[in-house]
């Protein structure tokens, strides 16, 4: 069995446990391991389905202090799947929080900011205006487009924003 292998199966049979105590600890430690793909994928699903506030707050740090850049994907994967909106609010939150690099997933992060409600399009808007700089200007027009034609509601508390994120994108 391949180290990652075995490392998945151990977190998901503590996390099956269900005692608190002791994955908030295994969070915490989780932080100074090696990373290794997969364990963002069960944490998060147990942060959608946990009501614990300190197992919650443990995921939460864990997910702003990642370092490795290979961790984009497997969060944008996450970012992805039909969470509840407090779980995806943290996984955006998590991705200006960490400092990486998300400017290859600017579409996902736009098309995240166009679906949600209005504190997690800022948390979008935020991760995408520290990469913007780095897309080519045809990248940053066509996706421009897509906020253009998004069907909005007049009355959409997000307008102000659109329009900033527009204006960071042409710019």
């Amino acid at each position: 069995m391949i180290i990652f292998e075995k490392k998945v199966k151990e977190l998901s049979v503590l996390l099956l446990k269900e005692n608190n105590k002791i994955i908030s600890e295994a969070v915490v430690s989780l932080r100074d391991d090696e990373p290794f793909e997969g364990a963002i994928s069960l944490l998060v699903s147990y942060y959608d389905k946990c009501e614990d506030v300190p197992v919650r707050k443990a995921i939460e740090g864990f997910m702003n202090d990642l370092k490795d850049q290979s961790a984009c994907k497997e969060i944008m994967t996450e970012i992805r799947k039909p969470f509840k909106k407090a779980t995806i609010s943290m996984l955006v939150s998590s991705c200006w929080q960490s400092g990486l690099n998300y400017a290859e997933y600017s579409n996902d992060l736009v098309d995240v900011f166009l679906r949600s409600d209005y504190v997690t399009a800022l948390e979008c808007l935020t991760v995408i205006e520290e990469t913007a700089h780095q897309l080519s200007l045809a990248k940053r027009n066509k996706l421009v487009k897509i906020i253009e034609e998004y069907p909005l509601q007049p009355s959409n508390e997000k307008s102000g924003l659109i329009n900033e994120l527009i204006s960071i994108l042409k710019q």
